[in-house]
């Protein structure tokens, strides 16, 4: 007989809180706050960004796996691409292009073994064949086409769909020598993408002219085409891989360019995470649970590259206790169990200062000036804050700087440039203040270093903007997004700022978390939910908040954030993440 000691490894222990180390699957008793609790392990499957192509480009096609990709043709205006790419799971190198540059055609088979088809801006059946060294000339499709699906391998391929001068429904089976005709797509479309092999496939997507972006799919068995469930999100120019039982359909466009991700299990497509960078016209290389997204369209041409992976231990936001006094503007500093919470409005200036200890939220002494959209560094016992507004946003920025010592907070030497809005990273001692808004309209590009006692000039940012994203330490900080341009980023390294790959999606007035250089963090929020993860090169969507906010404060690192209130509507909601993937979860109170 099975038992919980014998499927887990430990009995039911009682602990006053929680273990220090739980094990994935146990549980146990919290006597100090009267619960049954268990250890969780999240996992799920997200899209990261890698090294971009070589030739940014729309309407290529590709061919192989995550780790060995092929990418070839399109389109980079106003000149049609031969150009072939090999991915090695790190980087993409040029190769030998194709005999006849081409746009929106299809590809299928391997990086060593692939297949080349169809194409435009004029229909055209060129049929190509890779040896892992060059393209050799091979017999044409029946019916030339453009906006063509492909699927199988290098010697066993199936085109389907596609524009002659109309949409069309045309499948061909491909031998290795030759295309075959045979029975054609019940719905015929354009645009559409495919999965599977020559005698198992899948066709998803499209548009027609008449109904224009299309969620029809279909499922062919060898012989002809059944409907079967439809996508989620109707689109057209959308990549697609895997097999007819596991499939995956990501990008596209409906009437914008979209991120969209559906999993497709034989059944039902099921929405999963987003890809970082919403585009249609690219390419897709891999399979259900281990693909590559590259290339494709934003409005402008793209060589974005990102991998998809499933079974991955992903990070999860739960609500946590909320502070007392609900408010926007405000700003935190310190760890996810160890962090204070200091100004902001309600809508009126509040110097409410709270501190957290991981579980609850405590009033302690006001900071000495009521102000909002001011910064926050240090920690729990240790913190400063700076800058801020207090009147009508344009009318009042402040210089205002004060010292907490975990008790009182104490007036010190102001920044030699008032705005809000600002970027900072550091701590008490050992400060960096960056960015904001100065009288409006007036984005600044202002760096000061703080020495512990008074604030210097330092070298600027790169963009002047507002609402910044940051985190980071005085010689290595990151900032990041912020108004006017919204997704910038700029590293700095103690001496200078640096332009680097910005964020997926722009934002302003987000939270951030991030302590201990500028190489790993998390900006969440900013009018939204979504989150992103700085890995010292580039940003990747993770999972997202619970609350859709702005103007909010965040603490603690890249693993282990605090995401605090904000607005609008003003809210006290406080939400606490753990990325590495593994989650205490509550079974039941035994508190009537």
């Amino acid at each position: 007989m099975s038992t919980y000691k014998k499927e887990v490894g430990t009995s039911v222990q009682n602990f006053s809180n929680d273990p220090d180390n739980p094990i994935t699957g146990q549980v146990w008793y919290d006597s100090l706050n009267s619960e049954f609790k268990y250890q969780e392990n999240v996992v799920g499957a997200a899209w990261s960004t890698q090294n971009s192509l070589n030739t940014a480009r729309r309407g290529l096609a590709g061919a192989g796996i995550q780790t060995a990709g092929l990418a070839f043709g399109g389109f980079t205006p106003p000149t049609l691409s031969g150009n072939t790419e090999s991915y090695d799971g790190t980087s993409w190198t040029e190769v030998n292009d194709l005999t006849t540059a081409r746009r929106n055609f299809a590809g299928a088979g391997t990086q060593t073994a692939a297949l080349a088809f169809g194409g435009g801006p004029l229909a055209v059946g060129n049929t190509e064949s890779w040896n892992g060294t060059s393209w050799t000339e091979t017999n044409d499709l029946n019916t030339a086409r453009f906006f063509v699906a492909g699927a199988g391998t290098q010697t066993a391929a199936l085109a389907f769909g596609g524009q002659t001068t109309i949409p069309v429904g045309n499948t061909e089976t491909w031998n290795g020598t030759s295309w075959v005709e045979t029975n054609d797509l019940n719905n015929s479309r354009r645009q559409l993408a495919g999965a599977g092999t020559n005698t198992s496939a899948l066709a998803f997507g499209g548009e027609d002219p008449v109904t224009a972006s299309l969620s029809n799919t279909e499922s062919w068995n060898g012989t002809s085409w059944t409907d079967t469930a439809d996508l989620n999100t109707a689109r057209q120019i959308l990549a697609g891989v895997g097999t007819q039982t596991a499939g995956l359909a990501f990008g596209g466009i409906t009437t914008v360019f979209i991120a969209n991700t559906e999993s497709w299990n034989g059944s039902i497509w099921t929405e999963v995470n987003d890809l970082n960078t919403a585009r249609s016209e690219l390419a897709g290389a891999g399979t259900n649970t281990s693909a590559l997204a590259f290339g494709g369209e934003t409005p402008v041409v793209t060589g974005a590259t990102e991998e998809w992976n499933a079974g991955i231990n992903l990070g999860a936001w739960y609500t946590g206790t909320s502070v007392n006094t609900a408010r926007q503007g405000g700003r935190t500093a310190g760890t996810q169990d160890a962090a204070f919470f200091a100004g902001g409005s309600t809508p009126a200036y509040s110097a409410d200062t709270e501190i957290w200890n991981g579980t609850s939220w405590g009033e302690v002494n006001n900071i000495n000036l009521a102000r909002e959209a001011h910064e926050a560094i240090g920690t729990q016992t240790a913190g400063l804050i700076f800058g801020g507004y207090t009147g009508p946003p344009g009318t009042t920025n402040r210089v205002e700087t004060e010292l907490w010592n975990g008790y009182t907070w104490t007036e010190v030497n102001d920044l030699n440039t008032a705005r809000r809005n600002l970027g900072s990273a550091g701590t008490s001692t050992a400060g960096l203040a960056f960015g904001g808004l100065g009288p409006a309209p007036a984005r600044v590009t202002n760096n000061e270093s703080w020495n512990g006692s008074a604030w210097t000039e330092i070298a600027d940012m790169n963009t002047a903007r507002a609402g910044i994203g940051s985190f980071g330490t005085q010689t290595s900080a990151l900032g990041c997004g912020g108004d006017p341009d919204g997704s910038f980023t700029e590293l700095w390294n103690g001496s200078s700022w640096t332009e680097v790959n910005n964020l997926n999606v722009t934002r302003e007035g987000m939270g951030s978390a991030g302590a201990s250089d500028n190489t790993t963090g998390i900006v969440f929020g900013g009018n939204q939910d979504s989150v992103e993860e700085w890995n010292g090169t580039n940003w990747t969507n993770i999972n997202k908040l619970n609350t859709n906010r702005n103007n909010l404060g965040g603490c603690g690192s890249a693993t282990l954030a605090l995401a605090t209130a904000g607005g609008p509507p003003i809210t006290n909601v406080v939400e606490e993440w753990n990325g590495t993937g593994f989650i205490t979860r509550t079974i039941t109170s035994t508190t009537e």
